[in-house]
């Protein structure tokens, strides 16, 4: 088994602020605009329990806030079931995947029976007085840091069970983006689908969203998100077909520029570590 770090959600090129942690501690990840002319599911179409994506997101503070009604966006990890007002008859979880990123997973050997765990920037909200969403305030001494700090943070899965790469097998997807004309285009447009059941605990499905919990939260405590707890099994030398260097300055680990996935092995300790910390 292989393990796949995947960076997905709003960041500061695409979107330009952290998902929201709810105060239920629900992670909602926020998908990351799109321009793709095919696509046609906006933010006012995704809803968490009767709120829009719109509309929690009007009420968290932001210099320039863009109409994000009127906005597309690119659900992809598509795996928080009745996310749609309008649901979808014979939905399926997926996962789409294109271009160089594609590439490097399939350079890799990622295959059926490989792990995504998906992470990425959030913060804790809490309501105001009006019952309006906003960001926690920030950290401070005296504090606790995970409380009141950007952070990168595991917040969802899948196993692979299907990996589709026919376009004429991937357009069945409808309602996925990777299913887009715009998509189906590239000569690698790949889409994993979800095994039934985790090898890894057999009584969980194979895809799924997690709550928060101070063990998920990649982020050294103390630093910027970036920043993350330094485990032996995600250093440089672990990372399966690429060449990377640890840049943090001091302690912790920081992979520097843009990336979307890190490829490791599944060895004894980070499978110990997914089924102790993050499962």
């Amino acid at each position: 088994m292989k393990i796949i770090l995947s960076r997905k959600g709003f960041d500061d090129s695409n979107g330009g602020q952290p998902s929201p942690i709810l105060p239920d501690g629900t992670m909602l990840s926020i998908p990351i605009p799109d321009n793709d002319s095919d696509t046609i599911i906006t933010y006012d179409d995704l809803c968490f329990e009767g709120k829009s994506y719109d509309e929690l997101l009007r009420n968290l503070p932001r210099k320039k806030r863009p109409d994000y009604s009127k906005i597309k966006c690119h659900l992809d990890p598509d795996i928080r079931p009745n996310v749609r007002k309008k649901r979808i008859e014979n939905w399926k979880p997926a996962f789409g995947q294109t271009e160089t990123s594609q590439g490097y997973l399939h350079n890799a050997g990622v295959t059926v029976g490989d792990l995504f765990l998906f992470f990425g920037w959030f913060y804790k909200t809490e309501f105001n007085n009006h019952g309006c969403l906003r960001y926690t305030c920030g950290y401070k001494d005296g504090l606790d840091f995970y409380d009141h700090s950007d952070l990168h943070i595991i917040f969802g899965y899948m196993q692979i069970g299907k990996i589709l790469n026919d376009p004429e097998e991937i357009s069945k997807y409808f309602w996925h983006p990777h299913s887009s004309k715009y998509h189906l285009k590239s000569k690698n447009n790949t889409l994993y689908l979800p095994s039934d059941h985790l090898t890894l605990a057999p009584e969980k499905p194979g895809f799924g969203t997690l709550k928060y919990d101070i063990s998920r939260v990649l982020t050294l405590e103390g630093e910027s998100r970036g920043i993350w707890k330094a485990y032996d099994f995600l250093m440089p030398d672990k990372i399966i077909g690429q060449t990377r260097k640890n840049s943090a300055k001091g302690k912790g680990l920081y992979y520097a520029g843009i990336w979307q996935e890190l490829v490791f092995e599944g060895t004894d300790e980070i499978i110990n570590w997914i089924l102790k910390n993050i499962l």
